[in-house]
């Protein structure tokens, strides 16, 4: 079974989606290029969401555990936001250091809010950083969707952010309102993660690495690209039908569709 990246790791990885993100920015002929993987933003909207999301989630590891978020939202950060290019960048690159300082600051274990208090990811710093690996490694990949550059993400990240979406954002003691069902995720690198479904809850797990040209038994529909497809797809920038699918797409329709905390 593969390890979750160490805390440094995932503040390296931080750091430089962030820079690899301004660099876009830098050199994109306007602020107002239209960004197509979030429809409504340009790339003005975009810089500010991200500095926004940096600077809120360096105030709620800063006040530690907490039953709610500190005051203040990623958009009231992100209205501070100069509009000016240069400007703009050093408040991005402002905005990452407050984000790197608070995680360095509390080290991995230490607990605070976070949104996803019932999913399978712990509310710690630690899970903090590693979900602001893919909040980063995906906006980068939007900026550079918006210049006609885009690039997978690094592999690094991408094979973390599988298990880390799966963690977070679908399992946990939520009720599966659909027959039971177990869907794969098997990226090209070698790595399956499996996501099982039912009316007691959702797990997500790794599974452990298969011969080639073996599949694991048990699932009802598989996904299958490179890691960084798979997170791609996860998080919308991907439509499903662009990967290979194996068994009942149906599964994925529904899950596509469906909100955990409806």
């Amino acid at each position: 079974m593969e390890k979750a990246l160490e805390f440094p790791a995932l503040l390296r990885l931080i750091d430089e989606r962030s820079v690899a993100f301004r660099a876009v920015v830098a050199a994109a002929p306007s602020l107002e290029v239209r960004v197509p993987t979030c429809p409504e933003w340009t790339l003005l909207d975009l810089v500010q969401h991200l500095g926004g999301v940096h600077r809120k989630w360096a105030a709620t590891v800063a006040a530690g555990p907490a039953d709610a978020p500190p005051a203040g939202t990623s958009s009231e950060h992100a209205s501070a936001a100069p509009r000016e290019r240069e400007a703009l960048l050093a408040w991005s690159a402002e905005s990452t250091e407050q984000l790197l300082s608070a995680l360095r600051e509390s080290g991995p274990d230490r607990g605070c809010w976070t949104w996803w208090g019932g999913s399978q990811s712990p509310q710690t710093s630690g899970a903090v950083a590693r979900h602001q690996v893919q909040e980063a490694a995906v906006h980068t990949y939007d900026a550079q969707t918006a210049l006609g550059s885009a690039q997978p993400l690094p592999d690094e990240a991408a094979l973390d952010g599988v298990d880390e979406f799966l963690s977070t954002c679908c399992a946990g003691p939520y009720t599966w309102p659909y027959e039971p069902c177990a869907v794969d995720y098997h990226a090209a690198e070698g790595r399956t993660w499996r996501l099982s479904l039912s009316a007691d809850g959702v797990r997500a797990t790794t599974l452990p690495a298969t011969a080639a040209g073996e599949d694991p038994d048990g699932a009802d529909a598989c996904l299958r690209g490179t890691a960084s497809e798979l997170v791609l797809a996860l998080y919308g920038r991907l439509p499903v039908d662009s990967l290979k699918l194996d068994g009942d797409r149906r599964h994925f329709d529904l899950l596509i569709a469906w909100d955990p905390d409806a």
